[in-house]
C-alpha cells in the first residue's frame, strides 16, 4: 500500500477512487468513506488517478473533482474512457460551481453518473448520493459533516 492508500480490509467490496487536489477533502472524503466500509485510494490529480487504475485499482465508483492543475477531472474520465479504464465505475464529479452547460454536456457524454456543486454539498450528502448508486436499500441519513 502507498501512502495514498490508507484503507483497511473492505468487507463490503465497495472500492472508491477519490480525485482531488484539496488535500484537507480528499481525507475528510477517505474517513467518511472508510467508516461506511469503503476500500478508498485517494489521487491528488487526474494524471496519479490513471496510473492506479492502470496499475490494477478498478474502482467501483470514482469521485472527481473537476478543477485540478494539469489535468482537469472531465481531462481524466475523458482519458480513462479511451483506454477502456475503469468502465464499470460509477462516475461522480465534484465542482466549486454550477458549471457552463457545455461542461454538464460534456459530463453527460462521459457517462458521469451525478454531477454535485461542492459549495452546495456537505461530504454526508455526497456519501448519500454514492450510496444511491452502490446500495440504494443502505442509504445514510441525513446528518452534519
Amino acid at each position: 500500500m502507498d501512502e495514498n492508500s490508507k484503507s483497511p480490509k473492505n468487507p463490503n467490496g465497495r472500492k472508491l477512487l477519490i480525485v482531488d487536489d484539496d488535500s484537507f477533502l480528499l481525507n475528510l472524503y477517505l474517513l467518511k468513506f472508510e467508516k461506511e466500509g469503503f476500500r478508498v485510494e485517494i489521487a491528488k490529480s487526474g494524471e496519479e488517478a490513471l496510473s492506479k487504475i492502470r496499475n490494477g485499482f478498478d474502482p467501483d465508483v470514482m469521485l472527481v473533482d473537476i478543477a485540478m492543475p494539469s489535468m482537469s477531472g472531465m481531462d481524466m474520465l475523458e482519458e480513462a474512457a479511451k483506454n477502456g479504464l475503469a468502465k464499470s465505475a460509477i462516475k461522480i464529479v465534484l465542482t466549486n460551481n454550477q458549471g457552463p452547460p457545455q461542461d454538464v454536456e460534456r459530463a453527460k457524454r462521459l457517462s458521469v453518473s451525478r454531477y454535485l456543486v461542492k459549495a452546495n454539498t456537505i461530504p454526508s450528502e455526497v456519501l448519500r448520493e454514492v450510496m444511491k448508486f452502490v446500495d440504494p436499500t443502505k442509504q445514510t441519513p441525513a446528518k452534519k459533516a
